[in-house]
């Protein structure tokens, strides 16, 4: 109605208007109305790439955190036990967006670890300057200077540091400059800032669900080893014995076929006993044959090539670089294989017989291409017969379960 009668006034202003001009002037004069929708439009349109460019920011910082666990021993366990959960979270809703678990808080963290590393990078720099001084002449006024120039900054940081917890801990907060430093101080003075930090952070730690992510990766490699550990065990006597190396290569090639979808239905049910539930997994298979032959073919296909990275042992405070090829390789194969269970699991009754066969009598290649791989990685990998163990696919995703 508003909008209507501003039209009218706009109309019976041109009506009574004598010149062209004016008469110009006012249809091309834009309502307040107007305005203020496309000042709206602009600022959700704004607010859509903040929050998409934040959701980036968490995703890249999980990768980074899963990378990092995974080369941790006995921390592995919460790198697979998350992989592990996205998967079952995907499965049991359908959505894959279910799959991205905790998103905002890894975004919070990575933002605190990147803001007190960029508020430090200055302290660290003359801090090194400040060494090298003192290297050339330990007793001169310089570096007796530099050292009390040192202490300040290095003050003023860990004041920078508190409010920006304190503002809440986001990324732009620390790179917005003190604001107020009496404020901050007075805050200090008040006291509880100890206490209203180490609640903060400890409440930030027990979000994450770490006990509950490592228990589900420990019963994911146990079980998931208990499935490998004959068929490989097999292979690695091929060299000796080679009935034993075929024997072992059909086993491994028949146990890929479900290893997926059997860890997918553990955490999706969130029980040890689903992981050993064949039969299941077999019903599954025919109510949704194709998309469990993409799925097969994504998991194992995209496996093959992190065997390259196995060929050298990298050191110890590297050991994270290669995990982050793994998780990033295994990570959409996790969420694909939610998709598909959640997909199986809707249907009722099995497909069309031809189309079952069709799909698994495709998905033996596949099976066959990814033990070959398997096979011969005992020669190229680092840890020779020993790295038949290391099933990045279905195991830990890391490429060295030992690390010198």
């Amino acid at each position: 109605m508003v909008q209507s009668t501003w039209d009218n006034l706009v109309e019976a202003e041109l009506v009574s208007s004598d010149t062209v001009g004016t008469s110009e002037r006012i249809a091309h004069r834009a309502s307040p109305f107007q305005l203020r929708a496309g000042r709206g439009i602009v600022r959700r349109s704004l607010g859509v790439v903040a929050r998409a460019a934040y959701g980036l920011f968490g995703i890249l910082t999980l990768i980074f955190g899963l990378a990092i666990l995974a080369a941790v021993p006995v921390l592995q366990f919460a790198s697979l036990g998350y992989l592990l959960e996205a998967g079952g979270r995907v499965g049991r809703t359908g959505r894959i967006a279910a799959g991205f678990v905790g998103i905002s808080k890894a975004a919070r963290i990575g933002g605190i670890i990147v803001g007190a590393w960029l508020v430090l990078l200055p302290v660290r720099f003359y801090a090194a300057m400040w060494h090298s001084a003192r290297l050339i002449d330990r007793d001169s006024f310089t570096s007796r200077a530099g050292l009390l120039a040192l202490v300040v900054l290095g003050f003023l940081a860990v004041l920078h540091l508190i409010g920006a917890m304190l503002r809440g801990g986001r990324l732009w907060h620390f790179l917005w400059p003190f604001v107020s430093p009496r404020r901050i101080w007075r805050r200090l003075c008040r006291g509880g800032v100890y206490i209203e930090l180490r609640d903060t952070v400890c409440d930030l730690v027990s979000e994450l669900r770490l006990p509950h992510y490592f228990w589900l990766g420990v019963r994911g490699f146990f079980g998931g080893l208990v499935w490998l550990a004959i068929p490989v065990t097999l292979m690695a006597a091929g060299p000796k014995a080679p009935w034993a190396g075929w024997l072992g290569a059909v086993s491994l090639g028949i146990v890929v076929l479900h290893l997926p979808f059997l860890q997918t239905h553990l955490a999706a049910e969130n029980r040890a006993a689903a992981l050993f539930s064949w039969r299941a997994t077999r019903a599954l298979w025919a109510r949704a044959p194709v998309l469990f032959l993409l799925v097969l073919s994504v998991t194992l296909i995209s496996a093959l090539p992190l065997y390259l990275l196995k060929i050298e042992m990298v050191p110890r405070e590297a050991a994270w670089l290669p995990s982050l090829f793994f998780v990033m390789f295994i990570f959409p194969s996790r969420l694909f294989a939610g998709w598909a269970y959640a997909r199986a699991k809707r249907r009722r009754l099995p497909r069309f017989w031809l189309l079952r066969f069709t799909a698994r009598l495709l998905a033996l290649p596949v099976a066959a291409l990814y033990v070959l791989v398997v096979f011969f990685s005992q020669y190229t990998a680092w840890h020779g017969v020993l790295s038949l163990y290391e099933q990045h696919a279905f195991l830990v995703p890391v490429p060295f379960l030992w690390i010198d």
